[in-house]
């Protein structure tokens, strides 16, 4: 049995998503730039998928950015809008749970004269609102706060954060990473004083290689990418339509029946939780509830390393992660973790479990049982 539980790292594409790509790919493989009927047709799909999106957040069409993924996005928000209002002032604030997109560039905004204010969270992973109203300056530029943490699953106060913002100093430019929020809630900017949305389409059953930025069309910034004048100059490159049509679809798809599934998935979560809760020594990191992510878990296994315990599992055809896909590969402790509290001798005993709408109560049990078997074998072997 394959039981894909790394959902969080990416999602199997829906098989109609993938059909429709195909088909741009081999098909409607036209420049969107070009101005013969091939070009058209491809023009087509992009304004499609700009239309789902925009209606989607209700938002102007003209506020859809596409990029090669979520890091773009996040790069291009904080650099962007950096260098666009550095005249106003040249601090931003951030916490300190943020995925690598985020914090790597706010380090090197930090090179280039910026300084950055990094809120802590408390053990569940959320940040204060008292932190950030103390953090804001009259000389703040950004404030960037993810969606949904994608180690632990911790959701940020993010309206009431942006209301916060806006009351402070309606000026401050506030950015929202809702690469593992998008496609699990519905995330209305104008609603939540966001001026920028960060989104990736790998994580919601659709391509890897795109994502997109909302701008709020009133906020200023630049673009970091530069050539063809494509996007009207924001972004230049020629669009990727193959991908770009096939995140349109799994946007429409995976909002269809957002309730009902999220509902389900929460169901499976709570299976899964009150499952692990049977083994000893076993530390659930945050919330679990409905004020958490519907797919994400977090769990540290005492006297277990989470590489060693991630290919016992692996070898029973259960594919999880040990933290951020886009950090697993390094030896760097998470951040996310640190931040929260977990303890020295966890911090490299953690997994992470994600579910999708493709996870099943079959999976779940499944896992279970093999946590209950190999769990208690590691640890008689580990050397204390």
């Amino acid at each position: 049995m394959e039981v894909y539980l790394d959902n969080s790292a990416t999602t199997r594409c829906f098989d109609s998503v993938a059909e429709l790509v195909c088909k741009v790919m081999t098909s409607d493989y036209g420049n969107p730039s070009s101005m013969h009927n091939k070009g058209v047709e491809s023009e087509k799909y992009i304004r499609h998928a700009r239309e789902i999106i925009a209606k989607n957040l209700k938002v102007n069409e003209k506020e859809i950015l596409f990029t090669s993924g979520g890091t773009e996005a996040d790069n291009l928000a904080l650099i962007g809008t950096a260098y666009a209002n550095y005249r106003a002032g040249r601090h931003l604030v951030t916490t300190a749970i943020e995925h690598p997109a985020i914090l790597q560039t706010m380090q090197y905004l930090e090179k280039q004269g910026f300084e950055v204010t990094y809120l802590p969270v408390d053990t569940n992973g959320r940040i204060r609102l008292e932190d950030l109203r103390r953090a804001l300056r009259p000389d703040t530029i950004l404030v960037s706060v993810m969606h949904t943490n994608n180690e632990i699953g911790s959701l940020q106060p993010i309206a009431q954060a942006g209301e916060l913002i806006k009351r402070y100093n309606p000026a401050i430019v506030f950015h929202v990473d809702a690469v593992q929020g998008y496609g699990k809630f519905r995330i209305y900017p104008k609603r939540m004083y966001i001026d920028l949305l960060s989104v990736s389409g790998h994580k919601i059953h659709g391509p890897k290689g795109i994502g997109f930025l909302y701008i709020n069309e009133k906020i200023k910034i630049r673009p970091i990418i530069f050539g063809g004048g494509q996007q009207k100059g924001m972004r230049s490159g020629t669009e990727n339509v193959p991908a770009i049509a096939g995140m349109g679809l799994a946007i429409e798809k995976i909002y269809e029946n957002l309730d009902e599934e999220n509902a389900r998935i929460y169901q499976l979560k709570q299976r899964f939780i009150d499952g692990v809760k049977k083994i000893p020594d076993v530390k659930i990191n945050g919330l679990t509830g409905i004020d958490a992510a519907p797919h994400i878990v977090s769990l540290s296994v005492r006297g277990v390393r989470s590489e060693v315990l991630l290919h016992a599992l692996e070898d029973k055809g259960i594919y999880v992660s040990a933290g951020s896909a886009c950090a697993s590969n390094k030896p760097s402790v998470s951040a996310t973790l640190k931040a929260i509290g977990v303890e020295k001798d966890l911090l490299d005993s953690t997994i992470r479990f994600s579910f999708s709408v493709y996870t099943t109560k079959e999976e779940i049990d499944y896992t279970l049982q093999n946590l209950y078997d190999i769990i208690p074998m590691l640890r008689k072997y580990t050397r204390h």
